[in-house]
């Protein structure tokens, strides 16, 4: 199927994103973890865990940061639901000469549209040479995350199962912000439809993108990847939340839970500045 060249009605890229995703206009980070703010959030995690009824995790590492991300928590990787959409349409955009965003890239984004990840997929190619394409987006960030490109659940999709660890999505987040040719896409993650601005979607500033889907038990996971903006600058955040009951809801109201949290901690997060 062909992709549709008509950009999303009322979408356009500019100058002004520049002003909009400050984030993302520069290429080279000045990244800052304030002394012992991440002993104190280890210390106050275990709060957190114990009024929350899932199996949850948190990674965090500061805009453009090359360290070792701060992981909180028992959970720490699985299927990449569709937050995988984010380097997918990167990659999608980079196919072309004069890269714009189409109707089925925003849809991809804003409204978790499967049909039109799937089109956007296809694009790429055939399974092996899109998982290739959407591969070498994750690499050059440093994460060295494997595409799924086979189908090992008939009624979901092959890249949607990708085995994508917490601590990866922010090293893969943390250097995509601050290249300048993907503020279309982060712009996009700052348009998330309101049925689906729930965890990180509820604070002032994130971009980001969930991710959610049943286990093949019917157990719902749900995800989130961001970037929260703190008083000294940006810090990239990924969540997950496995409720107990299994319920989707249940993992919606835990992503809450979550942020609330790291909201109250905000000057604590590990942040950092894009810069030229």
């Amino acid at each position: 199927m062909t992709r549709s060249r008509t950009p999303a009605r009322g979408f356009r890229v500019t100058a002004a994103l520049f002003g909009i995703c400050a984030v993302a206009a520069v290429t080279v980070a000045d990244s800052e973890v304030r002394p012992g703010s991440s002993a104190a959030l280890i210390s106050d995690f275990p709060h957190l865990q114990r009024r929350v009824k899932a199996s949850i995790g948190i990674a965090l590492t500061p805009v453009g940061g090359s360290g070792t991300p701060l992981s909180l928590g028992d959970w720490r990787r699985g299927p990449a639901w569709s937050t995988i959409k984010v380097p997918l349409v990167i990659a999608a955009l980079r196919e072309d000469e004069a890269p714009h965003i189409t109707n089925q890239m925003y849809a991809a984004i804003t409204r978790s549209d499967n049909a039109a990840a799937e089109t956007v997929w296809s694009g790429l190619g055939d399974p092996v040479t899109a998982a290739g394409k959407v591969d070498a987006v994750l690499a050059e960030t440093g994460d060295p995350t494997r595409v799924q490109f086979r189908k090992v659940r008939r009624d979901v999709s092959a890249y949607g199962q990708t085995d994508w660890p917490l601590a990866e999505q922010v090293r893969f987040l943390s250097a995509a912000a601050c290249d300048r040719r993907n503020v279309p896409v982060l712009t996009l993650m700052g348009r998330i439809e309101s049925g689906q601005r729930w965890g990180l979607g509820a604070l002032p500033g994130a971009r980001f993108k969930g991710g959610w889907g049943p286990s093949p038990a019917g157990r719902y996971l749900q995800r989130q990847m961001g970037l929260m903006v703190t008083p000294r600058g940006t810090s990239v955040v990924a969540l997950a939340a496995e409720p107990y009951s299994g319920s989707a809801t249940d993992g919606i109201g835990a992503l809450n839970q979550i942020a609330k949290w790291l909201s109250d901690h905000i000057a604590m997060l590990p942040s950092g500045r894009c810069r030229q």
